[in-house]
């Protein structure tokens, strides 16, 4: 009997002692790199306390607040409404009706295509729109087009068997969708759809170059009135941990929600109970008083 599996060979002995020498060579790479980097911000300076007493002033420290408020700000916006447009574009690919499911299609391929920065400028300057709302409209039209594919994409992703069967019970096709399809995608849709908000969080970045106060522009607002050389060096080792700690939460909350989709009573497997001897069907001649 081999040891293997369906997707590779269990690795033998000299493929194991292989692999964790990669590992180990891996793993020192990753800390030669990382001391190398710290010997770089040592010996520029990038820890005296000259460098980092700026921001124990109450000022830097409401103007960082007030920034990363105007980001979560942008970002729950452009989220909300990403999720409302993917849906209806979503709606509009998977529709019967051909003039719908063309005008969908070019809606959703013409925003995939358009970089988001051009769209968030044209907006900001062409149309005249406040900051706010461009940077929100910008990332609305990209990432909700995106999220259109990822809806359909989960959505055909469901065995054909369950279409076919609900239409065999007599639902309609919303019916289908809303209570068979749906339920069973937004699995595999989650993991997209987290890694795509994700992306919108940080394309709420670019809103600093049509003067949108977020946290990029505080931080950059920060590192223009320092006076000692290299002042965006600690404002990056402030803002960038907060940008991944934010992103981290968001894959914390897929996680989460994965997981009470699965204690869910409505998606948990139903047990049932085995055939007994005596179960008879109707109509049975070898039924009692039907001999």
């Amino acid at each position: 009997m081999t040891d293997s599996t369906a997707l590779y060979d269990i690795p033998g002995p000299r493929t194991r002692r292989r692999h964790r020498l990669y590992g180990v060579l891996t793993t020192a790479a990753i800390v030669a790199l990382l001391g190398w980097i710290l010997y770089l911000l040592f010996d520029t300076g990038q820890f005296t306390a000259a460098k980092w007493a700026p921001f124990e002033y109450k000022g830097i420290q409401e103007l960082l607040l007030r920034g990363l408020g105007n980001t979560l700000k942008a970002f729950a916006y452009a989220s909300v409404l990403s999720l409302v447009l993917g849906g209806i574009l979503a709606c509009g690919r998977l529709s019967d009706h051909a003039p719908v499911r063309w005008v969908a299609t070019l809606l959703v391929e013409f925003f995939r295509a358009m970089p988001v920065l051009v769209m968030i400028f044209f907006i900001f300057v062409a149309l005249k729109v406040q900051p706010l709302p461009a940077l929100v409209a910008g990332l609305t039209l990209y990432n909700g087009s995106v999220l259109a594919e990822v809806f359909r994409a989960g959505v055909h992703s469901v065995d054909r068997g369950q279409r076919e069967a609900a239409y065999a019970l007599g639902l309609r096709k919303t019916q289908v969708m809303t209570y068979v399809l749906v339920p069973q995608a937004v699995r595999a849709m989650l993991p997209a759809i987290i890694s795509q908000l994700v992306v919108a969080l940080k394309d709420t970045s670019l809103g600093y170059l049509i003067t949108y106060e977020e946290f990029l522009h505080a931080g950059k607002l920060i590192a223009s009135n320092l006076d000692y050389d290299l002042p965006f060096i600690p404002v990056v080792m402030v803002i960038s941990p907060i940008y991944i700690g934010l992103c981290m939460l968001l894959s914390w909350f897929a996680t989460w929600v994965a997981r009470r989709q699965r204690r869910n009573p409505k998606t948990e497997a139903v047990d049932i109970a085995p055939a007994e001897p005596g179960t008879l069907l109707p109509g049975d001649p070898t039924a009692t008083g039907r001999m």
